[in-house]
């Protein structure tokens, strides 16, 4: 799954869908796809994070008590 990175623009490719979904989890591994070149896997905090067309991630990815809110 690809998402973008706000501040940067560049494509992130998210390499654990598990980790993105769950509300407990902060951050999340990927691969910034920018150049040409392979990149190293990092950490991506989810609240830098944007679906390719600018919408923000839902809040049930992103908040633990997101429905007692």
């Amino acid at each position: 799954m690809l998402l973008q990175e706000k501040e940067s623009g560049d494509l992130i490719e998210i390499l654990d869908v598990d980790a993105l979904i769950s509300p407990t989890k902060q951050e999340v591994p990927g691969k910034n796809q920018a150049g040409q070149e392979e990149q190293e896997k990092a950490t991506f905090a989810k609240s830098e994070l944007v679906f390719p067309s600018g919408e923000t991630l839902p809040r049930c990815w992103t908040e633990e008590n997101y429905q007692t809110s």
